[in-house]
């Protein structure tokens, strides 16, 4: 079975930095990144969350075009998000707010673009051309980071159901899950491509 790519890659019409997409996306977040024509379409970071536990299972990836290099960055980041609340001895996972927070400031934390020494995908990306486009990248991965971390945590901590006095559910929504997802946090160890950002 070969592993999924963007559908985003035929798009030819979206700005391009060394040879990653700045494809537009949903979101309130202030940036750079252009806003999607159609938010009810799914966007790169849907797309990303959509196929993380199917490709991260995957340690070659045939790179098709521009947005599958986007997808590539955020798949990873999804990955280093998920060993941040992952659990260690004597430490628990976070609920949701305080997982809210961790991600949110590991969104903006320093880090590496192509071309930097600590870039794991050097090989596979170009560098920026010029110190504007470095910038212009920088941002619009930082916003794409912050709205990516909201999107997970979503996903990673939903709205429990309400049960009724007969054990089923009365269709109403409850409050957040007091702990991630063991579906999403069972791929916590995956490197796909078998690679992470932060090595």
């Amino acid at each position: 079975m070969p592993a999924y790519h963007s559908v985003f890659n035929d798009d030819t019409s979206v700005r391009q930095v060394g040879n990653m997409a700045l494809l537009p996306i949903n979101t309130k977040i202030r940036g750079p990144a252009p806003l999607a024509a159609d938010p009810s379409q799914p966007d790169i970071i849907e797309e990303s969350l959509d196929l993380f536990r199917a490709n991260c299972l995957f340690r070659n990836f045939e790179i098709k075009g521009p947005a599958d290099r986007l997808m590539i960055y955020l798949i990873l980041f999804i990955s280093e998000c998920l060993t941040k609340l992952a659990p260690t001895p004597g430490k628990p996972s976070p609920g949701y707010q305080e997982a809210l927070k961790l991600l949110q400031t590991q969104a903006v934390d320093t880090f590496a673009l192509p071309g930097d020494a600590g870039f794991p995908l050097n090989s596979l990306y170009h560098p920026p051309a010029s110190r504007v486009d470095a910038d212009a990248l920088r941002s619009y991965l930082t916003q794409t980071r912050q709205e990516l971390a909201i999107r997970l945590v979503d996903r990673l901590y939903p709205h429990e159901q309400v049960l009724g006095p007969d054990g089923q559910p009365t269709g109403q929504v409850g409050g957040r899950a007091n702990k991630p997802s063991k579906w999403w946090m069972s791929f916590q160890k995956r490197r796909f491509m078998g690679r992470s950002l932060s090595a």
